[in-house]
């Protein structure tokens, strides 16, 4: 018995210790609009204020959105890493997924990294897409469900 409970405690209680550095995690933001009409930059995936309890429980089995962000962030980090088109088109459809169904125009994305100088938080913006017209990424959601 005392060797199965040896078995679980690293799952149970996960050391950190295989990370090299801990860096700043990149910042995904978009903004939607059309020629020299533009939103503001928003992040994409905003993190609630607060979370009650039985949610944070309920999270802890199923939360596929926080799954999402993650792989949000994981894709981000390969963009700046080593840029690709399909990094870049799989950021716009995880995006696209995420707006309103009655936004129109054109959806743009950035990477963004904040660092701490002294008392001052730094923004530096690593990269920066071009306006992609959401029906398009619309359309290309559709064809990818049809032909897994």
């Amino acid at each position: 018995m005392l060797r199965l409970i040896y078995l679980l405690l690293p799952a149970l209680m996960p050391s950190w210790s295989f990370f090299k550095t801990v860096e700043a995690s990149p910042r995904v933001e978009f903004r939607l609009g059309q020629g020299a009409q533009w939103g503001l930059w928003q992040d994409a995936r905003p993190r609630p204020a607060r979370i009650p309890f039985a949610k944070q429980l309920r999270r802890m089995a199923w939360n596929p959105r926080w799954n999402e962000a993650l792989y949000l962030v994981s894709l981000s980090e390969r963009l700046i890493i080593a840029p690709s088109a399909h990094s870049v088109d799989s950021l716009n459809a995880l995006i696209a997924a995420g707006v309103a169904p009655q936004a129109r125009g054109s959806l743009q994305f950035r990477v963004a990294f904040l660092d701490k100088e002294g008392a001052q938080i730094i923004k530096t913006i690593e990269y920066e897409s071009d306006p992609v017209p959401l029906p398009r990424l619309r359309q290309m959601a559709c064809q990818n469900e049809a032909h897994p």
